[in-house]
């Protein structure tokens, strides 16, 4: 699957996969992915058929620069990112980077809900 791009199927499964992740849908049909009850990592069609997730505040700048990234509405400032379907990223970086998303959260968890993760 490296080389063909991933679906909005394949990235729900993917972020499905990550320790602790659950989903539901909010806002009208946005499929949110998160951790801990309420910690939001990922969402789908926040904005038509898209893909939001958080990245490193340090690499964010170099995200929305490259085609079809975009800062993401309402939560830019908390250095997420969109893109629409097709998404413009290989399979294992989208996978590397939705990843990420879900540890920069994580870390942000207490240590005792990060125990409890098993993570």
């Amino acid at each position: 699957m490296k080389g063909k791009p991933m679906t909005e199927e394949d990235v729900a499964n993917f972020c499905l996969a990550l320790p602790g992740a659950r989903e539901d849908y909010k806002w009208g049909g946005v499929r949110v992915f998160s951790i801990a009850g309420n910690k939001m990592f990922a969402l789908q069609n926040l904005r038509g058929a898209s893909l939001a997730f958080k990245v490193d505040k340090d690499l964010f700048l170099g995200h929305v620069d490259r085609p079809g990234i975009h800062p993401a509405p309402y939560l830019a400032r908390a250095q997420w990112i969109i893109m629409e379907t097709p998404y413009p990223l290989a399979t294992d970086e989208l996978q590397g980077l939705l990843q990420r998303s879900h540890q920069l959260v994580v870390s942000k968890l207490p240590k005792r809900v990060q125990v409890g993760l098993q993570l």
